[in-house]
């Protein structure tokens, strides 16, 4: 009898874990993508829990491709402190990313050296828009107008802004929002 009782009570306890530890997961965190140019699904809530987000709708031929560079400057810099950059390729903005997922991952490592979490080609705009950018749209009250937008995650999973395109990654405002949260 003691057996079964352990075993019903250890069956209890892990389901009470397991749902209290999905419970913890922060809304906006809660979803899973696919690497770029793999079958690799990443639940961001578990690769990305307590860091710091830079969120990026991304394209390779846009007037703002070359932020790619300082991207990937800004997350080499402050990596270690706690921020991840996650590039979300799109072709939603004037046709910009129309190419595959090979030739959009050959083009970001061997233009631009980027080593940064890139994902999927996803939607983000109107009734096609992924669901973590229509969650994103929402907790910011704005949605991308182009290519390179960016929304800046806390550690806490809670959106601290959202910035436009024109906005470089060394920004000074955006680096002063990023090194808060780092904090």
């Amino acid at each position: 009898m003691k057996f079964w009782t352990f075993v019903v009570a250890s069956t209890v306890l892990s389901s009470s874990l397991q749902a209290q530890t999905a419970s913890q997961c922060p809304e906006l965190l809660d979803f899973s993508m696919r690497k770029l140019d793999s079958r690799e699904e990443v639940r961001l809530c578990d690769a990305y829990r307590d860091k710091v987000l830079l969120v990026v709708n991304t394209a390779s031929r846009c007037a703002f491709t070359p932020q790619y560079e300082a991207l990937e400057k800004l997350y080499e810099e402050k990596k270690d402190d706690g921020l991840v950059i996650l590039g979300f390729p799109s072709n939603d903005f004037g046709n910009q990313e129309p190419g595959g997922e090979d030739s959009i991952k050959k083009f970001c490592r061997l233009t631009y050296g980027v080593n940064f979490p890139m994902f999927a080609k996803v939607n983000i705009k109107g009734e096609q828009a992924h669901p973590f950018y229509k969650a994103l749209i929402a907790a910011a009250d704005s949605r991308p107008k182009w290519n390179f937008h960016k929304y800046l995650i806390g550690r806490d999973g809670k959106l601290i802004d959202s910035y436009w395109s024109m906005t470089k990654p060394d920004s000074p405002r955006l680096l002063k929002a990023i090194d808060k949260a780092l904090q």
